[in-house]
Parts: structure tokens; C-alpha cells; sequence
């Protein structure tokens, strides 16, 4: 799986340079007129920003499936997760707010370009954390947001799906939103699936953009799977959801589930 082709130290050195460029247009719009924008603004800027990365880095996108819209209101997207650049990926076809794990906010620009950006950042050492970061998705959902989650809560390979967490599905029961699942799965120039972008292991945040400024080309598959809406169909609980959830991503990636997870007996809920 891993192509042995790579880009010249001059292609790469270019790609650096126009990276940093990117990145201070990025900053400079996030610092002085991004909080003034409307949220169809917003979405249109960070639309844009996110593709031209993409391109930047010689990185194109397939869709398959039905892309909910250009920034669907009262939606949770749901993805695997397997690299960094997934954010990108995802904010150049339907444009989110997302959930990241507290690390990343302490990364140089991007973890401020994040926060900025309106990302939500949760505490995975402390159980009760989730509780405060679905209640806030749940808040911007019921105010028109698309939010973003990686329910695997860490990155993966690719070649394998990991069990769904279910607690940030709580977000779609309150605000009685739609959960979309998407599937991601990275391709090099030989048209083979790649393990280069992806950011597991003992791999530093510097380690995997080497990794990825070397390759000559890659695209990713975006597979949107069926919207799955919440209180209907038996998705009446947030293990419920996630296990659909789960099971459409699989789906679009062309894997078999792995084994859901034993919900707990939890009281009956009202409508």
C-alpha cells in the first residue's frame, strides 16, 4: 500500500511556501472580519480556503453519494478518522464546525486557526467533558450549525473502521437533528489505497505533514452515507444512532462493521 514514489525537494519546498502563504490568509481573515460574517459567509470563505489547501498539497477529492448541501443546518456529520488533512477534506465539500481533542489546540497555527474557526475542543481524560461538549453541539445545531465528530476518537489506518463512542450522539436527540455519516478513504498516484496520511502511531504533527508534502499526488474518496434522523426508525437513543451511524460509514467504505458496543438499559425517553 505504501507508493514508493515521492516529490522532488524542490516540489516540496514549493509546497511549503505557498502552505505558509495559505495559512497567512487564513489567519489574517479569521483575526480581522470572520467573526462579522454571516454563517452562509463563513461557509463560502472557509469553503474555499480548504480546497485551495487541498491543492496546494496536490490532493484531490471523489464524491460518491449524496452531499447533504453546502453547509446543511441542524446536522451532525460523522466520519472515520484518519488523518489531519480529514478536515480539509470535509470542509471542502460540506462545510462543518467541529470537535477536537484538547491536544490540538495547543498545536502551532493550527490548533489557533481552529479555535478561531469555531471548533469545539473536548477533554477525552475526563468522562464528564462529553457531557459539556454535546450539550454545546446540541446549542449550535438547534441554531442552524453543521457540526462535525469523529465518534472513532482517534485516528485509524483507514483500513479498518474502530467502534463507534456514543456519547456525542446525544447532540442530534436534543436538538432533533440529522446524523450524516461519511466514509473517507485516501488514494495515491498509482491508484492504490494509501497509509501515508495517516497520523497514528508515535508519528509527530511535523513527521506526518513530511509525509504528505512527499507524496506526488493523492485523492480522497468522500462516500456520504444515508442521513439517519434522529427519533425516527427506532434512533431513539444515542447508541442506537451510533451503531446506524457506524454501519453506513462501513457501508461506504466497503468494510464490515466491527462489533457494537453492549448498550447500557437506559429509562424510556419522551419526545
Amino acid at each position: 500500500m505504501k507508493s514508493t514514489a515521492t516529490t522532488s525537494s524542490l516540489t516540496r519546498i514549493g509546497r511549503v511556501a505557498r502552505l505558509f502563504g495559505h495559512l497567512a490568509i487564513g489567519v489574517f481573515i479569521l483575526a480581522t472580519r470572520y467573526s462579522r460574517l454571516a454563517h452562509a459567509e463563513r461557509a463560502v470563505v472557509t469553503r474555499r480556503w480548504a480546497a485551495h489547501a487541498l491543492k496546494i498539497l496536490g490532493i484531490s477529492v471523489r464524491i460518491n453519494g449524496v452531499n447533504p448541501g453546502f453547509y446543511p443546518p441542524n446536522t451532525l456529520l460523522v466520519a472515520n478518522h484518519i488523518s489531519w488533512l480529514d478536515i480539509f477534506v470535509l470542509n471542502s465539500c460540506t462545510v462543518s464546525r467541529f470537535v477536537a481533542k484538547r491536544e490540538i489546540r495547543s498545536w502551532p497555527v493550527l490548533g489557533w486557526l481552529a479555535h478561531l474557526g469555531g471548533t469545539l475542543f473536548i477533554d477525552r481524560s475526563k468522562r464528564k467533558d462529553a457531557s459539556r461538549v454535546y450539550k454545546a453541539l446540541a446549542h449550535a445545531m438547534e441554531n442552524g450549525a453543521c457540526m462535525a465528530v469523529f465518534p472513532e476518537s482517534t485516528t485509524s489506518d483507514g483500513l479498518n473502521l474502530l467502534p463507534f463512542k456514543a456519547s456525542l450522539f446525544e447532540a442530534a436527540l436534543l436538538s432533533r437533528g440529522t446524523v450524516q455519516p461519511v466514509g473517507l478513504r485516501y488514494y495515491g498516484a498509482d491508484g492504490q489505497q494509501t497509509l501515508e496520511p495517516a497520523f497514528i502511531g508515535d508519528l509527530t504533527f511535523l513527521q506526518s505533514v513530511r509525509k504528505v508534502l512527499a507524496m506526488p499526488a493523492m485523492e480522497v474518496e468522500v462516500s456520504y452515507g444515508q442521513p439517519l434522523k434522529a427519533w425516527e426508525n427506532g434512533l431513539e437513543t444515542r447508541f442506537a444512532l451510533a451503531e446506524r451511524a457506524q454501519q453506513e460509514v462501513a457501508r461506504a467504505l466497503r468494510l464490515s462493521p466491527p462489533p457494537a458496543a453492549e448498550a447500557p438499559q437506559e429509562p424510556a425517553r419522551q419526545h
